[in-house]
């Protein structure tokens, strides 16, 4: 099981963009449901998300409305959310060191 920090990222951005709230509980669900090992399995879960450097990961969430960039500990399972925001948003940060 993976541990994820922190879901209060998620819901502080649900609340102030409520149409993201299913996408975003869907994928906490599924990230916290899930034994990912390497990227590779993160692929097969979710086909679209784009690998970067130094153990990024970024996700298109409600149909590439909205991105999230999470940063990854195989080893321990963890999970940090580095970034969430829309595309327009994501396209004024460098994903791999934010």
């Amino acid at each position: 099981m993976e541990r994820i920090y922190s879901k209060s990222t998620l819901r502080e951005y649900w609340e102030k963009h409520p149409n993201s709230e299913q996408y975003l509980k869907t994928w906490y669900d599924t990230a916290m449901n899930s034994d990912w090992k390497n990227p590779s399995d993160i692929k097969l879960t979710y086909a679209s998300a784009s690998i970067l450097k130094n153990s990024r990961i970024v996700f298109n969430i409600k149909g590439n409305s909205y991105r999230l960039v999470a940063k990854f500990n195989f080893e321990k399972q963890w999970i940090f959310i580095r970034f969430i925001g829309t595309h327009a948003e994501y396209d004024k940060i460098d994903a791999n060191i934010i």
